[in-house]
């Protein structure tokens, strides 16, 4: 397991990301029943010019590569005050229960550290209790939920503060 490196994306790598989203939400999309007709904002169906929109609007994007091939991602939005939100934290479905989803999460919170970050929050599928389990495993606090009209499925909201 020693053989990765984390950087930040480039623009031309966000086909590839989109790439490894998509594989890597697959399988919660299938466990869940979203379609892209019912939920089409979810990672499973996420396009690259997605992507490179929330790159122009200043979101930061890493890679982890392993033996130099993308295996992960994941996305940091700055949402002011010092709070910033994780999104779409991936890991290839071969690569999991190997650590590099800790190591992905690690590297964002170290990250939102460094600029001084305060409060890192997350919005999942409530119903997703393993999803969950592993974020409370890793210090986040349930903060509440929220139905969207949009979504076929209840928003469950998680936070990890402080951060410095």
């Amino acid at each position: 397991m020693s053989d990765y490196i984390i950087r930040k994306i480039e623009l031309n790598e966000l086909n590839a990301c989109a790439e490894i989203i998509r594989e890597s939400f697959s399988t919660v999309a299938k466990t869940f029943n979203l379609t892209e007709e019912n939920c089409p904002s979810n990672g499973a169906f996420i396009k690259a010019e997605r992507l490179i929109l929330e790159m122009s609007k200043g979101n930061i994007m890493y890679g982890l590569f392993y033996n130099s091939s993308l295996i992960g991602f994941v996305e940091l939005e700055d949402k002011g005050a010092g709070r910033f939100e994780l999104e779409k934290l991936a890991v290839l479905p071969t690569y999991r229960h190997q650590g590099y989803g800790t190591i992905l999460l690690d590297y964002a919170i170290k990250t939102v550290n460094e600029m001084r970050g305060e409060t890192i929050t997350i919005g999942i599928i409530e119903q997703n209790t393993i999803l969950k389990s592993w974020y409370l495993k890793h210090g986040f606090a349930h903060t509440g939920t929220k139905e969207f009209p949009h979504l076929p499925f209840l928003v469950g909201f998680m936070e990890l503060r402080p951060m410095i």
